[in-house]
């Protein structure tokens, strides 16, 4: 997701990675020719420059999921932009919001809620809650939270929302709970293993961040992509587009 809060999690990661504290958990599914799609945030202007969303459609990415809001005040500046172009090049979209658990979780709700106008709409994929730091909360604690939050941005958007998540530190700071199982679930996972750890006693995962390293056509730089597994069906379906994608 966002490069600045990855770098402390990333190396948290790759410090349990080479003690050993990882234990794979894998379910297998299919990714082979399944939609493909970046996650962008500022990060990926650089410069200011705007992302060719036509050229990303062409590169054969059907979708990608766009950082919108942070904490109670931060807004992507090029959120705007980014939505209403992926929308004229036919890319859903997902947006995020990323959590700040040491503020209050309905507020944080409601700010992305408003900043997004809502998650519904042609081409649009359900909200996500990007959960990768505890904000100095217990874990039982930061299950309350994240129950909050997610029941807020639910009733708000009228949408089921999408965790994304990485192993570890749902294994640690949520105490591995299996308590939003029937939330879809986004994971991060570069370890090249033909499918990602499911931590929480998720069925399977939905979307899978394989890298931070990527290459799109349309975009400056390295870049998040994520393939999208079928678990919820027809991907344009999900994006209240029946059939602009075929069947995944």
């Amino acid at each position: 997701m966002d490069s600045r809060s990855r770098r402390s999690t990333r190396a948290l990661m790759l410090s349990a990675l080479a003690l050993g504290a990882v234990l794979p958990a894998t379910v297998s599914a299919p990714v082979a020719a399944a939609p493909t799609g970046p996650d962008v945030s500022s990060w990926q202007h650089t410069g200011g420059r705007l992302i060719d969303w036509f050229a990303v459609r062409r590169a054969g990415h059907p979708f990608a999921m766009v950082k919108a809001t942070e904490g109670l005040s931060y807004v992507n500046p090029y959120f705007v932009p980014d939505s209403l172009m992926m929308r004229a090049a036919g890319v859903a979209r997902g947006t995020y919001h990323y959590a700040r658990p040491e503020l209050p979780p309905e507020p944080q709700a409601v700010f992305y809620a408003a900043t997004v106008l809502g998650q519904n709409g042609p081409l649009d994929l359900p909200p996500v809650l990007d959960l990768e730091h505890s904000g100095g909360l217990s874990p039982a604690a930061l299950i309350d939270w994240t129950h909050r939050y997610l029941n807020t941005v639910r009733a708000l958007t009228g949408r089921m929302p999408i965790i994304y998540t990485y192993p570890v530190f749902w294994r640690t700071a949520m105490a591995d709970t299996d308590q939003f199982t029937r939330y879809p679930l986004w994971i991060a996972d570069y370890r090249g293993n033909p499918a990602p750890e499911v931590p929480g006693g998720w069925p399977t995962w939905t979307f899978w961040q394989t890298t931070d390293r990527g290459s799109i056509p349309g975009i400056a730089g390295p870049t998040d992509i994520n393939v999208y597994s079928g678990a919820q069906g027809d991907l344009g379906r999900w994006a209240n587009m029946s059939g602009l994608f075929g069947s995944s």
